[in-house]
């Protein structure tokens, strides 16, 4: 058992680097790759006509406060007819990340960013990610854009995919514009400061909204899940506080599973393969069926994912105080997600928790390998280029990419849970309420609210499943494995 000790961030790092390199994941850049970097300037905005000029458009981004990996900006125009047009500008990331070099071959061993309570590890050198290759604000960049024409019930009635040239005109943080929309807060500085630009959000919420609403008519799951963030006050970790969803982030996130499906039906159009973002349906549907039961609700036999939507709306209006515990039950029971590849003329799973059968990973490539794999095959269609990966080779990327997400993830909840046993190791002998997050042959794990955090239940788990609630007693913590140890208590 360890003694109380101030979390500290390089404590935390070192923690992280360690995990990293046991799960096969570099923590590090290597000279090659530095030396590459060095080298790099800026992508010339090349005016071939080919590529739209876009820069008057009212681009913004909408990110988190300290985000500086900007890959993706939204912009706006009413559709005659319709509801809106709305324009996903990506950042193109392979006009400076060349297939073969030592930058693309860091991130294809990585394949992701890793954000640790620690720190972020980025995937590409932040050079290039929060700089030539970041849309920020009042930098010219190439982009892919992915333009959606919106019917006004929220069905998608025309689309494209071009490259252009745009411009951030406004850097907005999620808090400040989800306030704003809310009407709990006047409108941030910088989205004050652009002319035209409140209207334009108003009408990208709007359209968020009724996509949303399509979305889950056709059973996409609203589900609330709980995920921390640190605070620190200097390199002190004092406390990992929840990330509330808001109305900002939800607009985001309607965008971004549009134009992820428009991505994965233009590929499939042009004849090409496409990298799907898939989520079967839940072997564990039967404990899903008698969580619902045991809360009123009624599901067959056959995942449905309209039918689970429907209940999960019900108990969000009946409980929205035990929502989340709920929600956190049905997303470890759905399972994880897998990236797949679709060949032309043939269909793999779709997404279950989406509801949609087209789904790839597209407006991340500066944070995920995937992305940066389909960007280069939209390119290729647009250009009428040979692929740039034969289809073995995508087949094993994509297992590859799924291993390291999987092993990314893994890291991230290690570090999460050294420094919750760094926060925790003080209260020894106090007792929660937990509810059941995971039980199989390898362990039963709970997670108490606050911290919000996980651990496994050593003594007492007979019997448990996921979704039950139970109180325990926090027996002991190990910061260097990220272990937190409960025991569960019959009384008192």
């Amino acid at each position: 058992m360890n003694q109380p000790s101030l979390p500290r961030r390089d404590e935390l790092r070192v923690i992280a680097e360690r995990a990293m390199v046991q799960r096969g994941l570099l923590p590090d850049f290597s000279a090659a790759v530095l030396a590459e970097t060095d080298a790099l300037v800026t992508a010339a905005a090349e005016m071939d006509p080919s590529i739209s000029d876009l820069r008057g458009l009212l681009w913004c981004s909408i990110d988190n406060d300290d985000t500086r990996d900007l890959d993706q900006l939204t912009a706006a125009e009413t559709r005659p007819g319709g509801l809106a047009t709305i324009l996903v500008a990506v950042a193109d990331v392979d006009a400076m990340v060349k297939v073969g070099s030592a930058i693309d071959g860091h991130a294809r061993r990585n394949t992701t960013s890793v954000y640790t309570a620690a720190g972020v590890f980025p995937m590409l050198p932040e050079k290039l990610s929060t700089d030539l290759t970041s849309l920020g604000e009042g930098q010219v960049r190439l982009a892919l854009v992915i333009e959606l024409g919106i019917d006004a019930d929220g069905t998608l009635a025309e689309a494209d995919v071009y490259r252009a040239v745009v411009c951030n005109q406004a850097k907005l943080a999620y808090n400040g514009v989800a306030a704003w929309l809310e009407g709990t807060a006047p409108a941030p500085p910088r989205l004050a400061a652009v002319p035209g630009l409140e209207e334009q959000i108003h009408l990208q919420d709007r359209t968020a909204q009724a996509l949303k609403t399509l979305r889950r008519q056709h059973g996409a799951l609203s589900l609330e899940t709980l995920e921390t963030r640190p605070v620190f006050e200097g390199d002190v970790l004092i406390d990992l506080r929840p990330e509330e969803k808001n109305r900002a982030k939800q607009l985001i996130e309607d965008f971004m599973i549009a134009a992820n499906g428009m991505t994965a039906r233009y590929l499939d159009r042009k004849g090409f393969p496409s990298l799907r973002r898939v989520l079967r349906s839940p072997d564990r549907w039967d404990r899903i069926v008698e969580l619902a039961t045991r809360l009123g609700g009624r599901l067959g036999p056959v995942p449905s994912a309209p039918a689970l939507e429907e209940f999960l709306a019900e108990r969000r209006q009946a409980d929205p105080e035990r929502f989340r515990d709920l929600s956190l039950s049905i997303v470890k029971l759905l399972g994880s997600g897998e990236y797949a590849v679709e060949p032309p003329g043939q269909q793999v799973d779709g997404h279950f928790g989406l509801a949609v059968r087209d789904y790839s990973h597209s407006t991340a490539p500066n944070r995920r390998f995937p992305d940066l794999i389909t960007q280069r095959l939209l390119k290729a269609a647009l250009a009428g280029r040979p692929l740039p990966y034969g289809l073995d080779e995508l087949n094993g990327l994509a297992r590859h990419c799924t291993e390291q997400e999987d092993n990314a993830a893994k890291v991230e909840r290690q570090v999460e849970k050294s420094a919750a046993a760094l926060l925790l190791a003080s209260r020894i002998g106090d007792r929660f309420e937990a509810i059941v997050t995971g039980a199989s042959e390898k362990g039963t794990w709970v997670r108490i609210l606050q911290p919000p955090v996980e651990g496994k239940v050593v003594r007492g788990f007979e019997g448990l499943d996921v979704g039950d609630r139970v109180r325990v007693e926090l027996a002991g913590t190990n910061v260097e494995r990220g272990f937190i140890d409960f025991v569960r208590l019959t009384s008192g």
